[in-house]
């Protein structure tokens, strides 16, 4: 079955898009989509009976991990390499005034 895109729905995504097209590329968009179109019909026509919906091709279950802290407070090793610290904090020069 071929899709047939018609000027008004190109001009439409166009505006959508906030692009401005030439003859040409509206042309090109209408084949572009077309075949896109035809493509899903494709998909369509196979069978997906007893297939199971997945959000993931893998099976992912919970992959985030305990938040454990393991440096510990470090402050002194911390700034041992600062130019200039003051009171635990390194100190940076102003960026603005």
């Amino acid at each position: 079955m071929a899709n047939i895109i018609s000027d008004e729905t190109i001009e439409y995504v166009g505006i959508l898009a906030k692009l401005e097209l030439s003859e040409e590329e509206k042309e090109q968009a209408k084949k572009d989509m077309g075949s896109m179109l035809d493509y899903i019909d494709k998909l369509n026509e196979l069978d997906t009976e007893g297939a199971q919906p997945m959000s993931h091709v893998f099976p992912v279950q919970n992959v985030f991990r305990e938040d454990v802290v393991t440096n510990g407070d470090d402050r002194e090793n911390m700034l041992a390499n600062a130019p200039e610290k003051k009171e635990g904090t390194y100190m940076v020069p102003k960026t603005f005034d």
